[in-house]
């Protein structure tokens, strides 16, 4: 990934942080000769190796798990907050026209290579986590002990997990580095008039350029 010195992210628990937030990932592995692509639900434990471990699950009918005794590499792409920004949010494109407009974008790869982990019980404990901390927002929680045992023995035995230590993290933060405080404020201020979350999410991002700049 292209990215330049002034929208390089390096902090660790700033990328966690958002792939904590945005946990769709695209899988990518490199096997005999082609590209495999997934769209996986991850969850991170940041407390297995030093960058910490990505862990999913695949059905069995998923032909991925079974290319990884021959992948080559292995990368997993997560999208934060993207939006376009319009020219027009510059105060400074009212004195001169040096200004055009852009999009604004986090993002990360993360480089591993991925192992299989069929243990019962450590599959169990994946799905009774990754349950939990998607149903903790709802009004009544599911748990997957709220299933029936057949039900889960089933299931358990539809699916394999797989584990990613992280090799690489790489994070790109596009969020208006290289722009003046004045046009970076215009920015937050119309992104925030906007009221969705991708505006809100990356109006924070930008913001914290901002504060970081006055701490420098």
């Amino acid at each position: 990934m292209y990215i330049p010195k002034v929208n390089e992210k390096t902090n660790v628990s700033v990328l966690h942080s958002l792939i904590k937030s945005h946990s769709l990932g695209t899988w990518v592995i490199y096997a005999d000769g082609e590209l495999v692509v997934n769209h996986i639900l991850f969850l991170l434990d940041n407390t297995l190796g030093k960058k910490g471990t990505l862990v999913e699950h695949v059905t069995r009918e998923n032909p991925a798990w079974k290319l990884l005794s021959s992948a080559d590499n292995s990368l997993v792409i997560f999208h934060g907050a993207e939006t376009y920004i319009t020219l027009f949010w510059y105060p400074s494109k009212h004195e001169h026209s040096k200004a055009a407009p852009t999009w604004d974008c986090t993002v990360i790869h993360v480089h591993g290579m991925p192992r299989i982990a069929e243990d019962r019980k450590w599959l169990l404990e994946h799905i009774n986590v990754l349950t939990d901390e998607h149903e903790s927002n709802q009004a009544l929680p599911w748990k997957a002990s709220d299933a029936s045992e057949d039900f889960i023995e089933q299931m358990l035995k539809r699916i394999v997990d797989i584990e990613i230590q992280i090799e690489k993290l790489e994070g790109k933060w596009k969020v208006n580095q290289n722009k003046q405080e004045s046009d970076q404020l215009g920015v937050v201020a119309a992104l925030l008039s906007r009221k969705d979350s991708q505006s809100i999410e990356m109006a924070f991002y930008i913001s914290r350029c901002v504060s970081a700049a006055k701490d420098d």
